[in-house]
């Protein structure tokens, strides 16, 4: 049995994690929970799998747990998440809370030598130079539980990454990929998180309409597969039903297919290196064809701003990242247009004088420089 400890068991992928433990109750064991501030549903969470601790982030709303329930350790702070990501019984970490904040935590689970399933790509886009230097030192295997670069990650199992010609990520296109560039700026928060396929938070409902989450995951995949991203492309798939795939440079090409269901990934993390039966599988006598296009940068102009966010280096993608965060819930809250968001993050980007990447208090700074200047220009 695989003990499991979650860092954001509320949240979207947290509760899909909960899924798949409760299906496999006799090959996984939950020993540690936390999320930012719903300990309602924490609440409901510990009573039913009995974890040994749980984190609250928010110090009011940890009272409030604390007088909820007394059946197992209640924390709080960065010093619980970092008891959390440590906890010596854990034998696999779920880092699925969003945003900077799981940084520290993040790299003391690495530390410990903890097997860790990570879906926050966000730590990887602000300080990927130091978690990929801190997992080589101690020996510590990534594995991604975002779809895609589950994908990626499947495709080149026990392949050699030399012969590597191209990966293609594949990407819905989102809710707003047959919306005319004219009527984006009239774009409700309600319609934005109507996703064709996925059943995702709201943060990542936003940055798929406007494709950030994509260009995100280019660098997320530079760092968890060692490549360059020239050699990365984004195709448009709105099929959802090929991931990713992998081009050899022979020109042959591995893709990993499957259903639209976040569980699919999930599961094979955590069971990782063996598979599980999961219980729904394509069909492919359903399926009439599979479409693949690229993306309209002139509609989404996300994906060249993260390019030249790269080129420009050092701490500008935490800047990047930071400044996406406060304008999607800037969007969300209606105090901007959707095409503000862009408009925001860019400004963010041009006006940033990049420290070195490959110190944390750097990063830190960054992210929180970022997060002053959105809201500056909101």
């Amino acid at each position: 049995m695989k003990n499991i400890a979650i860092l954001g068991s509320t949240g979207s992928i947290g509760k899909k994690t909960l899924e798949v433990v409760r299906g496999y109750p006799q090959e996984f064991k939950i020993i540690g929970l936390s999320c930012s501030s719903n300990v309602v549903i924490l609440d409901k969470q510990i009573k039913e799998f009995q974890p040994k601790i749980a984190v609250v982030g928010d110090g009011q709303k940890y009272k409030e747990l604390k007088q909820r329930t007394n059946s197992c350790k209640i924390s709080t702070g960065e010093e619980g998440l970092i008891e959390l990501a440590t906890l010596k019984e854990a034998d696999f970490v779920v880092f699925s809370m969003s945003g900077i904040r799981a940084l520290i935590p993040f790299l003391k689970a690495i530390e410990s030598r903890k097997q860790i399933g990570l879906a926050n790509k966000e730590l990887l886009v602000a300080a990927g130079k130091i978690v990929v230097q801190k997992a080589k030192q101690n020996g510590v295997k990534i594995l991604p539980i975002d779809s895609e670069q589950s994908a990626i990650f499947q495709c080149l199992e026990g392949r050699n990454k030399q012969e590597i010609n191209r990966i293609f990520l594949t990407a819905s296109g989102g809710p707003l990929n047959n919306s005319a560039k004219e009527d984006l700026a009239s774009i409700s928060p309600q319609s934005v998180l109507r996703h064709p396929k996925w059943d995702m938070g709201k943060k990542i409902s936003v940055d798929s309409a406007t494709l950030v989450n994509k260009g995100l995951e280019v660098i997320e995949a530079k760092y968890l597969f060692d490549i360059e991203t020239k050699k990365i492309e984004i195709l448009i798939h709105p099929e959802v039903i090929v991931h990713s795939m992998v081009e050899f440079i022979d020109g042959s090409v591995i893709a990993q297919l499957g259903i639209a269901d976040m569980r699919l990934p999930i599961q094979y993390v955590l069971s990782y290196p063996k598979r599980l039966p999961f219980g729904r599988t394509l069909n492919f006598r359903q399926i009439s064809s599979l479409n693949f296009k690229s993306p309209d940068e002139e509609k989404f102009p996300s994906l060249k701003l993260v390019r030249e966010a790269e080129k420009k280096a050092g701490t500008t993608l935490a800047a990047l990242n930071a400044a996406d965060e406060v304008a999607v819930q800037a969007f969300l809250e209606r105090k901007i247009k959707f095409t503000d968001i862009i408009k925001i993050i860019e400004k963010v980007v041009v006006r940033h004088q990049p420290l070195k990447d490959n110190n944390i208090d750097n990063i830190l700074w960054a992210d929180k420089w970022g997060r002053e200047q959105a809201n500056v220009l909101l």
